[in-house]
């Protein structure tokens, strides 16, 4: 047996940080404990090197006719800053209450964790499991993995022999009521900068003659969503898949109502597009946000200028079906159609990732095809989260976006099962995160009845 607690406050000592090279050792060393951990769980370990932080590949074999299924995370974390809004230090884990306080306890550590104790619980109780996993565990994950693709077209051929994918890097609202779930949006967007004269200039001497690059990307700008708030570009809704009726159903069990997200918020009225309330607007509609304006003169007081430059950080929060390269290629032509007369336009892209979406069995819209492990995945794990939590899950799309679960469909044809084992109240990416020990305990039962439920009889 595996004592979670014990196991994630050794896992959340090493200070991995992915966007810091200067803690290199820290990731090191939480890529051994988990490759350490797994060994003695009885995997064959891989360390497959990368261009940044290499990737865990650790397998329990088995019959081929038995069902298979990849288990992943990533052992990277958020930086902690800023350190002096900790109770504690970040990478000193410490238990308060029912919390255990540290950075990566619930991003993604903590439900890793509970993945291993649940493993070790069963195959104590079974050594002779009918079920061949296959962890996969990245060390990029927090800088938006950009390792993960070239693996996988590299892999591609080996990890098509497994039937899903199961993950816990997704929410749920509280540790009472757990989320299953369906779907993510997708992501991509760009940077517009837009030149105007070759320099600087006197707004007395030369304003009227000539198009500010300021007004022009205000102008701009401003085109780019209708006053009912939909976004104004021409095609960008016509791929668009819309909820159906059950996942709105689903959506109305969610815990917290349109008004208590609106305080939440801090808001005095929500801004959403037509046919959505807030809360479906942040699941199941695109969205084109504005993340970073500038130009011109930013510090105190008044500079009289014609900036010579504006520029804009734009991006696109995707839905089934919309595809990132189509929208991010609508977006370019048209601001490149509405831009004023002698104004220079150059964009910059951001890298992205296509939505994801994945339809439980038992539903009018399920696939017909489905594979029948994915859908006894799904009946397990209904039917475990609602003993093990006292209630049963919902299902329900996610607005955020996890870019890897795109590209492993892609690439190998796999679905997911996303189980949400953080909630709001871990603090995830902020000081003071923590993982509710109510949670490691229900999840570990649960996780065990899963894994036991996908095993061959």
């Amino acid at each position: 047996m595996l004592d979670p607690l014990q196991l994630l406050i050794e896992y959340a000592r090493f200070p991995s940080i992915s966007a810091d090279p200067a803690y290199r050792e820290g990731l090191a060393g939480a890529r051994q404990y988990a490759c350490g951990v797994l060994e003695k769980l009885g995997f064959k370990v891989e360390v497959i090197p990368t261009g940044l932080h290499p990737i865990i590949l650790a397998e329990r074999g088995g019959e081929p006719g038995w069902p298979h299924v990849i288990i992943y995370g990533h052992y990277d974390v958020q930086p902690a800053d800023p350190l002096n809004k900790w109770t504690t230090p970040a990478f000193e884990p410490v238990v308060r209450g029912r919390r255990l306080y540290a950075r990566g306890t619930a991003d993604n550590k903590g439900p890793q964790a509970v993945q291993f104790a649940a493993l070790a619980k069963v195959l104590d109780e079974n050594p002779n499991l009918k079920l061949r996993i296959t962890f996969l565990i990245e060390g990029e994950e927090e800088i938006g993995s950009p390792s993960f693709g070239e693996f996988l077209k590299k892999h591609r051929d080996r990890l098509r022999e497994a039937n899903l994918v199961l993950l816990s890097d997704t929410g749920s609202p509280n540790p009472e009521q757990i989320v299953i779930t369906t779907g993510l949006r997708g992501l991509t967007g760009l940077e517009v900068t837009l030149t105007g004269p070759r320099t600087d200039l006197h707004s007395g001497i030369h304003g009227g003659a000539i198009m500010n690059p300021l007004q022009a990307l205000c102008e701009l700008c401003a085109s780019l969503h209708a006053p009912d708030g939909r976004v104004n570009i021409p095609g960008f809704y016509d791929d668009v898949r819309e909820p159906a009726q059950w996942e709105r159903d689903e959506l109305a069990k969610y815990p917290y109502t349109v008004d208590e997200y609106r305080q939440f918020l801090g808001v005095s009225q929500f801004y959403t597009a037509p046919g959505y309330t807030a809360l479906e607007a942040v699941r199941f509609g695109p969205t084109l946000d504005f993340n970073g304006i500038g130009g011109g003169y930013q510090g105190e007081g008044s500079k009289t200028v014609i900036p010579s430059k504006a520029f804009a950080k734009i991006t696109m929060r995707l839905v089934p079906d919309q595809k990132a390269e189509v929208i991010r290629d609508l977006l370019e032509k048209t601001l490149r159609h509405r831009c004023p007369p002698g104004i220079k336009m150059e964009f910059s892209m951001k890298e992205g990732g296509s939505p994801y979406a994945v339809i439980p069995s038992g539903h009018p819209n399920t696939p017909p095809d489905q594979s029948p492990v994915l859908a006894r995945a799904f009946a397990s794990a209904d039917a475990a989260i609602t003993e093990c939590f006292g209630k049963k899950p919902l299902y329900l799309r996610e607005g955020g976006s996890v870019p890897i679960i795109g590209q492993i469909k892609q690439q190998t044809g796999l679905d997911s099962l996303m189980i949400g084992l953080f909630t709001p109240e871990d603090n995830l990416h902020a000081p003071d995160e923590s993982f509710s020990l109510d949670i490691m305990e229900r999840g570990v039962n649960a996780y065990a009845k899963l894994l036991k439920g996908l095993a061959a009889e």
